[in-house]
């Protein structure tokens, strides 16, 4: 589909997306690139694949990252999420059919997570809704799916005289970390005022930025979305910011390992159109009395039959064990589950992992399992996300 650029139709600010590559082609040629790449590889970042785009893992390491934005700062480039404008008369209306989230419940200048589900109640995409103004919001998709909700909104939005606009020509760079308050209100003193999930529309060099504090690291931080022609001054300014914060340039390794300390889901992984929104452990982003939204009716089968199998927390015993995704679950020889995401937890000095576990009632935490890994069966305690004691307000 071509996006096209007339009123109430899907706009782009770019041309519309290479053609699939041909039957032999190696995926790299079909991989997005972040205009920032040259910059990444000025500062010896390794990139790699990562939903559609080749983005920087790492830097400096992973481990050293890590450290960076849980004790100081670090700086990510996040281009590859999506990012689309939806505004025009009816555009609560339409979102509120799509996603499970009501977000009549947030004004302007407030954010939501939301889930949007297939008719089984299955995650097809978690995602972010920021509210700009009366009839405008801004909403950030993963990377992998962006073009899917794009289509989905199209086929939503129907009749009504909606505007549609995906910024494929804007970055998204993110401060996170406990010292970001101080590197982004240098720059932006908004930023000082705003609270959780709350965003704002400032400018930098007479270019637009969209403002939010959130994160997916768990810590204090900030987002922000420009156009790409004043990113790299953007990123330098930030780092320039953060000389004496000791902020540093982070990959998404670090970023990765920091969700998953605090229990956070990674589309792909622990979300899947095959598991259920209930089944994640994430109702509490269903709101079954604001009306039709996909998936409702079989949420509330499902709330009413009961839960098969529920997204749990894994810590594990012993160091030297460390789950990965597709490791088996077991409990007494009997395979109860499988890890969906699993890594080494800088903090803890443990291995963690996220696993959906059936029966759903059968382990609450503190419960003991065994995860096999490479062969090796390693015990480990149920326990309820996050793994660690942050606190991202």
């Amino acid at each position: 589909m071509s996006p096209s650029t007339e009123s109430g139709a899907i706009a782009a600010t770019t041309s519309p997306a290479d053609p699939p590559p041909a039957d032999g082609e190696h995926v790299a040629r079909t991989l997005k690139h972040s205009p920032l790449e040259d910059l990444h590889r000025s500062l010896g970042a390794k990139l790699g694949p990562f939903g559609g785009w080749d983005m920087p893992l790492e830097y400096e390491g992973v481990l050293a990252e890590h450290r960076a934005v849980r004790e100081r700062v670090g700086l990510f480039d996040l281009t590859h999420l999506g990012k689309v404008d939806v505004t025009g008369p009816g555009a609560l209306e339409m979102l509120q059919g799509v996603v499970s989230g009501d977000l009549s419940t947030i004004g302007v200048g407030e954010a939501l997570y939301n889930l949007v589900l297939n008719d089984a109640g299955g995650v097809v995409e978690d995602l972010i809704v920021y509210r700009l103004g009366d009839e405008r919001y801004f909403v950030v998709p993963n990377a992998a799916n962006a073009t899917k909700v794009l289509r989905m909104l199209e086929e939503a939005r129907a009749s009504r005289p909606l505007h549609l606009v995906f910024h494929q020509d804007w970055c998204f760079l993110a401060v996170q970390g406990p010292r970001s308050v101080d590197v982004t209100s240098s720059l932006f003193p908004i930023a000082g005022d705003l609270g959780f999930m709350e965003c704002a529309e400032t400018e930098y060099r007479r270019r637009p930025v969209i403002l939010t504090r959130s994160g997916y690291t768990g810590e204090v931080g900030f987002e922000l979305f420009t156009y790409q022609d004043v990113a790299e001054a953007l990123w330098g300014a930030l780092m320039a910011a953060g000389t004496e914060a000791g902020i540093r340039p982070c990959g998404l390794g670090a970023r990765d390992v920091l969700r998953l300390e605090m229990g956070y889901p990674l589309y792909g992984q622990d979300l899947s159109g095959d598991r259920t929104a209930l089944e994640a452990g994430l109702g509490w982003t269903v709101s079954f009395d604001k009306g039709p939204f996909r998936g409702r009716d079989a949420l509330l089968r499902q709330r009413d039959e009961g839960i098969p199998r529920r997204l749990r927390g894994l810590l594990m015993e012993e160091r030297r064990h460390i789950p990965r995704a597709h490791c088996p679950v077991l409990d007494g020889g009997a395979h109860i589950g499988e890890v969906t995401s699993g890594t080494f937890s800088p903090l803890l000095q443990r291995g963690i992992g996220l696993a959906y576990l059936e029966p759903a009632d059968g382990y609450e935490p503190d419960a003991v399992v065994e995860v096999e890994i490479r062969g090796r069966r390693g015990r480990a305690t149920v326990v309820h996300p996050p793994f660690v004691d942050r606190n991202p307000r």
